[in-house]
């Protein structure tokens, strides 16, 4: 008889010291291990992650084969990273019961690049293997088709407008609807009504991720969108300029404020900073080009965390004016990088919320990532 039997009890054992840095438990006690088979020394299991775009896949996936195979007796480990995205709380009468996660990319002012990071964002989304949709809400000024390099127009089926798709994502803009040329004076009431219309009129489906881009301010889309859907929470999109600190402050405060009005919880996924510098392409030296405090000084003081800046870069203005996305378009330059390490920060961040609203995590504060 072989005097080490390798038993399921001592793999699970194991693998209790592989701990997710961002929900801070061991995978086993996370319920993400599955399927442990052991034949004669040779081990294999699943670890089902909240989500394929999690930022520490291979890190967990090294740490788990190192301890399993310090258990005596076992002569291989074959781990298969799978992922089963965690949904936000969902309620009967929820307008999106298919979406797993609504982020809204605001901002307190425009002019901050807030349509082109919610673009490259949901694409980069996709490119990590999640279904994910893009609401244009911005009914003032409707670039996603532009940014998205289509102007198609939508089928309805079943009395449903079916979204555009492209890059692998699956898109709605009032642009879509609407002539170039005809301009569209709008007053609250219109605002909200069409917000709420573009969530409840297009055949979303099954999502992961919806990422909705909101108007610039604190207006009446970011509120109709609060108050028609439970968003999983909300990325602030600033440049380091002061004005656009104090700004984006504001838009904390007014999620903050619309909080106690709904009595449920809006969070803040996090800061973004864009055009935080430009690179040099001869030397690389980065040069700061504007003079205020920056998105990470912001989210210390706001108490959120700063998901990551995004360098400024011409090209991302020119790809968005052919209509192909940076990330699709420059794939291994440093702002593509940039935009796949964000998606996959923000994606934590949803896993973060999803599993505090189910489990007993709630204590977990969000993480600040830097």
């Amino acid at each position: 008889m072989n005097d080490h039997t390798v038993t399921e009890q001592q793999v699970l054992d194991a693998l209790r010291s592989v701990i997710d840095p961002d929900l801070r438990r061991d995978i086993v006690s996370l319920g993400f291990v599955k399927d442990v088979k052991i034949c004669d020394g040779n081990v294999a299991f699943k670890i089902e992650l909240t989500t394929p775009a999690c930022p520490v896949k291979d890190m967990m996936k090294s740490q788990a084969t190192q301890a399993v195979l310090q258990i005596p007796g076992v002569k291989s480990v074959n781990v298969e990273m799978t992922a089963n995205v965690r949904s936000r709380q969902i309620g009967a009468e929820d307008l999106l019961p298919g979406v797993k996660h609504v982020i809204a990319v605001a901002s307190g002012k425009g002019g901050v690049g807030k349509s082109t990071v919610a673009v490259n964002l949901a694409v980069a989304l996709a490119q990590l293997g999640t279904k994910v949709g893009l609401l244009d809400a911005d009914v003032y000024g409707p670039s996603v088709p532009l940014l998205m390099g289509t102007r198609e127009t939508p089928h309805v089926v079943n009395e449903k407008i079916i979204p555009i798709e492209r890059y692998g994502v699956q898109m709605m803009s009032l642009g879509f609807l609407l002539p170039d040329d005809q301009a569209v004076i709008w007053r609250g009431p219109m605002v909200a009504g069409t917000v709420r219309q573009l969530l409840t009129d297009v055949e979303w489906g099954e999502k992961d991720y919806l990422v909705v881009d909101l108007p610039p301010g604190t207006g009446d889309a970011p509120m109709t969108l609060s108050q028609s859907v439970p968003i999983t929470g909300v990325v602030i999109v600033m440049t380091p300029q002061d004005v656009a600190f104090t700004i984006a402050g504001k838009a904390v405060a007014m999620f903050r404020k619309l909080e106690e009005g709904l009595g449920r919880q809006i969070p803040i996924l996090g800061i973004i900073e864009n055009m935080s510098g430009f690179a040099c392409p001869h030397c690389g030296e980065v040069t700061p080009v504007f003079a205020g405090r920056g998105g990470e000084y912001a989210a210390e003081r706001l108490g959120v965390p700063f998901l990551g800046s995004i360098p400024l870069d011409p090209n991302i203005s020119l790809s968005g004016d052919e209509g192909v996305p940076a990330i699709v378009a420059h794939p291994e330059s440093a702002q593509a990088k940039a935009f796949r390490s964000i998606a996959q920060a923000m994606a934590a961040q949803c896993s973060i919320q999803s599993m505090a609203d189910h489990t007993l995590l709630r204590h977990i504060p969000l993480i600040r990532r830097s």
